[in-house]
């Protein structure tokens, strides 16, 4: 049914559990930040919901790693950077 709708499942490559890495942590935050303890009382408030916190996460969200910058910050800086 998913190949019906072009969606097709990633794997990993074998032996490698760090190919996947960054979409378990993006992943693992979405749920703790916006669906812990959360009840979406339909499927668009739900989709609404998730496309504020990509955009929270790649604009708004401070990460260390990215010297206190967020993705789009980040990303801007190494472009003006080169």
């Amino acid at each position: 049914k998913l190949k019906q709708h072009k969606i097709f499942q990633s794997m990993s490559r074998k032996g490698n559990c760090l190919d996947n890495s960054p979409m378990e942590n993006f992943f693992g935050l979405l749920k703790q930040e916006i669906f812990h303890g959360e009840v979406y009382r339909s499927l668009d408030e739900l989709k609404t919901k998730i496309d504020q916190y990509i955009y929270y996460y790649n604009h708004k969200r401070i990460k260390k790693k990215l010297n206190w910058r967020s993705p789009v910050q980040f990303r801007e800086a190494v472009k003006t950077a080169v």
